[in-house]
């Protein structure tokens, strides 16, 4: 599997649920629990709560032309996944897949939030987001979509049902991680977004983001906090303007 980042496009994602043993959990027990002893005595607010990991996931031609991505996910500890990343992801290969709202602005400005001092990445900055859990299993399936609507709402106050949602989805894959993007265009200014997630953040002690950064073009991607599969997507989405 190559580490290069890559930017595509695919029409569908299709996951499955499929509950399974994960050997590295298993085997690493003792090195997992030290590990998250640490985490926590730094960030008291982390939880352990259970998580969803991708595996045996394919591209896959569809009849009428593009693509979808199918896989499988399976559960586990949020300890057991942030070890796996810090020890440099060993095993059989296995995925971080997760969906990002990528919140747009009316006057086409990108909105970032970024991620509070109590949270694990605390500093950099992210489209709203994250690890896929247990309530985004529907069925046997397991839905990024719903998973990238939470988040949005959770994260920043604003509903789905406010913005134009694109079709599709944006991967941005890097190593062991899969995001995809969901493309959320909000009827408001840059501004007037940002004022008001601003004031829902402030109303919450415990919110996953500090502040809301506006991104109008490459110039304004801060490198030192934006992890590269987001910056990777921001500038492809400017080079689309050109």
């Amino acid at each position: 599997m190559s580490d290069a980042l890559q930017i595509f496009e695919v029409a569908h994602l299709d996951f499955s649920f499929e509950p399974a043993p994960w050997a590295f959990a298993e085997s690493e027990g003792p090195s997992i629990a030290a590990h998250w002893a640490e985490l926590k005595r730094r960030k008291p607010a982390l939880y352990d709560g259970r998580v969803l990991l991708l595996g045996g996931r394919k591209l896959m031609s569809l009849p009428g032309g593009g693509t979808t991505l199918r896989g499988s996910f399976f559960e586990t500890d949020y300890a057991s996944f942030v070890a796996w990343q810090a020890f440099g992801y060993p095993g059989p290969p296995i995925e971080n897949c997760f969906s990002m709202a990528a919140l747009r602005s009316a006057d086409d400005a990108f909105l970032l939030g970024e991620m509070a001092p109590q949270t694990f990445n605390a500093g950099q900055t992210y489209f709203p987001s994250g690890t896929p859990d247990l309530s985004d299993i529907v069925g046997d399936k397991v839905d990024l979509d719903a998973s990238a609507r939470r988040e949005l709402l959770e994260e920043t106050g604003v509903s789905a049902s406010e913005a134009v949602v694109e079709g599709g989805w944006t991967l941005a894959l890097a190593g062991r991680k899969i995001a995809a993007m969901k493309l959320m265009t909000l009827p408001l200014p840059a501004a007037q977004a940002k004022a008001r997630i601003e004031t829902f953040l402030a109303r919450d002690p415990k919110a996953e983001f500090s502040r809301i950064h506006v991104v109008r073009g490459a110039a304004d991607i801060d490198d030192a906090r934006t992890p590269d599969f987001v910056a990777a997507y921001l500038r492809a989405a400017f080079d689309q303007r050109r």
